[in-house]
């Protein structure tokens, strides 16, 4: 039986009087430049590095692989993936794939595996197994007796290889956050172990991370380590392959890389930011607080001074997770409408962030809520015709 639930949120009117005397000012095109560096063979590139990288590769042969895939979007994601399984079963090893989400897609093995197809990862189209579940083995303690666990089908593996992209986090910033460390932490630890590391407060996650890195990497179970990093235009613009033991020195030096490519605004103060989508697959909190300057945790000061935003619409690769929407002051009933919120609510729970599954207050539809972001809605700063820009999703700023 299906455990997915969309609610259809009755048609509501909010009544504001002299609504008629409301005057939108005028909306403005600009387009922001950034770096726009990329490699346009990706797949090609990858194999390369694969080769120069990946030491001891004599070692992986007849050996199992399980490569993580996690549910953030990336470029070719499926041509990458086919590369590294490729490369793997020419060196005479025999991949699977797993995925690595913690517990995205509804805490389900069927919803993980449902993530993958949408990136188009089959075991078709990749030639390769596709090894799903949410069961998991405890494979050690923090020293403040926290469990750690490790998906299944990954630890029955003969090495785990950890690809991840590496990007900055939404809540949180330190030396590692978003990559391949957290991949260990939390994406491939499941629900189970995921729901165990963020009863960490957010601001130690950068002290934890690493420490649950090196005790999976002392097992012997890392064969190797492929991080990818995407420009401001969402395009890849690094990719990089280690072998086990530089594991968490790459990771570092790619999330160093990855903070000089965040697309900025040309501003500092905004009255209002419409956003077309929000989803999993752009952030772990549906848009990008390193762009927007809101999130859960309140600590990302300096971003961005914004008085309302306003959220239309969930992206379809996210599979109806809203988590985000509660960041927003305005949404329309349609984007309520798609949210699956059994998923979105599993999600926040598992990340002990509760007020993720706050709503918004919405409108019928994108109009209504411009005629109401303008209104006394914006407190006591009047709006001005050049402060409310309107944007896609926070991948493309």
């Amino acid at each position: 039986m299906s455990s997915e639930m969309l609610i259809q949120f009755p048609k509501l009117e909010l009544q504001l009087e002299e609504v008629d005397r409301i005057s939108i000012p005028p909306m403005y095109r600009i387009m922001q430049k950034y770096d726009d560096q990329q490699i346009l063979d990706a797949s090609g590139h990858l194999r390369r590095k694969l080769e120069a990288s990946v030491p001891h590769r004599e070692r992986l042969r007849g050996k199992r692989l399980a490569l993580t895939v996690g549910s953030r979007g990336i470029p070719d994601l499926d041509k990458l993936v086919r590369t590294i399984c490729d490369t793997c079963k020419a060196w005479g090893a025999e991949p699977f794939i797993v995925p690595a989400m913690g517990s995205h897609g509804g805490s389900t093995a069927e919803g993980q595996r449902k993530i993958l197809e949408e990136y188009g990862i089959t075991a078709e189209t990749m030639g390769v197994p596709v090894c799903s579940s949410m069961a998991t083995v405890r494979y050690g303690t923090l020293e403040d007796g926290t469990p750690l666990y490790c998906d299944k089908n990954a630890w029955e593996a003969d090495g785990v290889i950890l690809f991840n992209k590496v990007k900055p986090h939404t809540d949180f910033r330190g030396k590692h956050e978003s990559g391949l460390g957290k991949m260990v932490a939390i994406g491939l630890a499941k629900e189970k172990g995921a729901s165990m590391f963020h009863t960490k407060p957010l601001n130690r996650f950068p002290e934890y991370i690493p420490k649950v890195t090196e005790l999976f990497m002392a097992t012997g179970k890392v064969a190797f380590g492929v991080g990818v990093v995407q420009n401001a235009y969402d395009r890849i613009c690094r990719i990089e392959a280690c072998g086990s033991d530089d594991i968490l020195e790459m990771d570092a030096r790619l999330q160093a890389f990855a903070k000089t490519q965040l697309p900025r605004f040309k501003f500092d103060r905004c009255d209002v930011l419409v956003v077309d989508e929000i989803g999993k697959d752009i952030s772990g909190s549906g848009m990008d607080p390193n762009i927007t300057g809101r999130n859960d945790s309140g600590d990302f000061p300096g971003v961005l001074d914004l008085q309302r935003l306003v959220v239309l619409g969930i992206t379809e690769a996210s599979c109806h997770n809203g988590c985000g929407i509660n960041l927003c002051d305005l949404t329309v009933r349609r984007c309520l409408n798609e949210i699956d919120w059994h998923a979105t609510w599993l999600n926040n729970v598992a990340a002990s962030m509760l007020s993720r599954g706050q709503i918004p207050i919405y409108c019928r539809d994108g109009s209504g809520c411009c005629t109401h972001r303008h209104t006394h809605l914006c407190g006591d700063r009047l709006p001005s015709s050049q402060s409310s820009p309107h944007q896609k999703h926070t991948a493309y700023v």
